[in-house]
């Protein structure tokens, strides 16, 4: 019998060494890399150049915010894996142009890349916002399946390049803390009168609900509220908040942050000077790009976790109550549904977002329940998040 059970388990190996499709699906691969089609193209010419570039970054962002490091890192990859053939040398807020000066900086080819969140270009285009963040919209997972795998990318691109840029996904970091205030609200009626801070689509959508909001720059936000010029502020996610110290000068966060669930960042490039990078190049900047995506979510969320216990240390959170979110996600569709019939570009980029969350629902309604709590959190029930 032992001598049997060895050559039925020799025989199985061999079959699988021998004839690896012999237990194939039974239907064809579900998805294919669209890229590898290219790649293999592509190898018949490409080349590595021996050309040499200096390029110029500017942004809005001081050294002190972290999105100047998502900029830093991209620029510090494409230095890397190009042997430092293509060296970008980055220029925080002010040093070569005025933080609000980028877009058209490297539009008109001052300089040849730039970082940014789109949402502050709405000026130019509505639609910009789109590819920002979203009241109620896609989360850090949304964006990064909407860009890469759907239209989402190619909208950005179609938009940015009526500006005589190129522009490529460059940081993604996840959501929003809410208001920091010294006012404890809690439901609708609490918003009205407020006086906020806040920027983009939420800043129109506040000011709908009764608030008087203002775009105040990241530099004045702790002083408007220190001397009670607002009462309210949202700035960023927990790692970025709190070296700006808004927990010293008031007393609640008001939770959750509805009003940017992804905080979706851009590098866009001159279109001229884009095109002047040999082919090998090109891919090099564009896997930096991806890498930087990645890995500022990763790394951000981690620091988040030291912020927003420090934070804890010292300020009440508030979390806005299931009625109230509801009337807020009304509110936001009506002001939002205003914003396409006024404007294509922004119908086309929410109606492609919310085709991706329709078609996402089945699958995540189906995973949910297994939020990753604490083992115990969990056992004690404790399950969505």
């Amino acid at each position: 019998m032992r001598h049997l059970k060895l050559a039925v388990g020799l025989l199985i190996a061999l079959s699988l060494v021998l004839a690896p499709n012999a237990f194939a699906a039974k239907r064809e691969k579900f998805g294919t890399d669209k890229r590898h089609e290219e790649v293999k193209r592509e190898l018949r010419t490409i080349k590595t150049s021996d050309k040499t570039f200096k390029w110029k970054m500017v942004m809005p962002w001081s050294k002190g915010l972290l999105f100047y490091d998502f900029a830093q890192h991209f620029a510090d990859s494409v230095k890397l894996a190009s042997g430092g053939r293509l060296d970008i040398k980055v220029f925080s807020a002010g040093e070569l142009v005025g933080a609000m000066e980028s877009f058209d900086a490297v539009s008109k080819g001052s300089a040849q890349v730039g970082h940014d969140w789109p949402g502050y270009w709405k000026g130019k285009n509505e639609a910009f916002v789109a590819f920002a963040s979203v009241p109620f919209g896609l989360d850090a997972e949304g964006y990064n399946v909407w860009l890469y795998e759907r239209d989402g990318l190619k909208q950005m691109q179609d938009l940015y390049g009526r500006y005589n840029l190129h522009v490529l996904p460059g940081g993604q970091g996840g959501q929003e803390m809410g208001l920091f205030s010294n006012k404890k609200a809690t439901k609708m009626t609490d918003f009205k009168g407020m006086r906020l801070r806040t920027p983009g689509w939420f800043m129109d959508i506040m000011n709908d609900l009764g608030a008087s909001v203002s775009p105040l720059p990241g530099g004045e936000v702790y002083l408007a509220l220190e001397r009670g010029v607002i009462d309210a502020a949202e700035f960023s996610s927990p790692a970025i908040n709190y070296p700006m110290g808004f927990d010293e000068i008031t007393k609640y966060v008001i939770e959750p942050g509805v009003h940017q669930p992804g905080i979706q960042c851009g590098l866009f490039f001159n279109k001229d000077a884009w095109n002047e990078l040999p082919a090998d190049l090109k891919y090099i900047v564009e896997i930096a790009a991806r890498e930087t995506q990645a890995w500022s979510n990763a790394w951000i969320e981690n620091l988040n976790v030291e912020a927003i216990n420090k934070f804890k240390e010292k300020i009440e959170f508030v979390t806005m109550d299931k009625e109230t979110r509801i009337e807020f996600a009304k509110v936001a569709k009506k002001y939002l549904e205003g914003l396409k019939k006024k404007y294509p570009d922004v119908k086309k980029a929410l109606d492609s977002q919310e085709k991706f969350k329709e078609d996402f629902a089945t699958w995540r309604e189906q995973r949910s329940g297994v939020a990753p709590w604490p083992i115990d959190d969990y056992i004690a029930g404790k399950h969505m998040q």
